[in-house]
């Protein structure tokens, strides 16, 4: 296979499933790991991906952050399973935050039903698939709704954040690394997120795999600020390893 047309492959990989592996692809073309690193260089220099640690990112990932209705509709068979195994965080809690996002709105659907929980929330449809339930008590906080991500941000939502305290907080995220902790596109979303780690005593983070060896615009928190990573079985073992090694306790789903 010439290097154009391995390099085209190696794109079209990339954005099929959002990240690629240097690893992996030195096995699938039989080829080292220093021939894979080259082709990654020259896909980034015309600006097709963003290398990331071990790998790269389509470059328009990192451009442009995904509208709810996309990120929901990606990767649902792992989120879901996230969201599952997420659900043994609950024990002893009486009272969680739910950070906006496509896995957590499905940890909100998950919420088992005759357990009494206040639930406080940024995410609009989270505040809607949860606010009729009986057994719940619904906290909807303030502030400016991003459209894209359909969650409240800005002062009133962070300065709201400041009387509370809460037994968990579970957090989404858009990018994780060793380098720079835990990130997200938006600057305003990141104040809210960074509040919610104050005012929880315990932090969950729930991401798919593919958001790890990422680093976004805005980082909202150190990697030894979470106590739990609750991610799929698509994370290489060596970046789970390096995740634990940093803080957090990586649970596989």
């Amino acid at each position: 296979m010439y290097a154009e047309e391995r390099q085209g492959e190696i794109a079209r990989q990339a954005r099929e499933h959002g990240r690629v592996d240097v690893a992996e692809l030195a096995l699938v073309f039989s080829v080292s790991l220093e021939t894979v690193r080259r082709d990654l260089t020259a896909l980034e220099r015309v600006g097709v991906l963003r290398r990331v640690h071990g790998g790269a990112v389509p470059a328009e990932r990192l451009r442009l952050e995904p509208a709810l209705a996309v990120r929901a509709a990606e990767r649902i068979a792992e989120k879901r399973r996230i969201a599952q195994a997420a659900l043994a965080e609950l024990e002893g809690a009486s009272t969680i935050l739910l950070d906006g996002g496509s896995t957590t709105a499905q940890l909100a659907e998950l919420l088992p039903v005759g357990r009494e929980l206040t639930v406080v929330t940024n995410a609009l449809p989270v505040a809607l698939a949860l606010g009729t339930r009986a057994d719940l008590t619904v906290h909807l906080l303030g502030g400016r709704v991003r459209p894209r991500t359909l969650a409240t941000v800005d002062q009133a939502c962070v300065d709201a954040l400041s009387d509370l305290c809460v037994d968990v907080a579970f957090l989404g995220a858009n990018g994780i690394s060793v380098a720079r902790g835990f990130t997200t596109a938006d600057p305003a979303e990141a104040a809210v997120k960074r509040a919610m780690v104050a005012a929880a005593r315990r932090v969950v983070v729930l991401a798919d795999a593919t958001k790890v060896g990422d680093d976004q615009f805005a980082r909202f928190a150190r990697l030894e600020d979470v106590e739990t990573l609750v991610t799929d079985n698509a994370l290489d073992p060596r970046d789970a390893d390096a995740l634990e090694a940093a803080g957090p306790r990586v649970v596989i789903a």
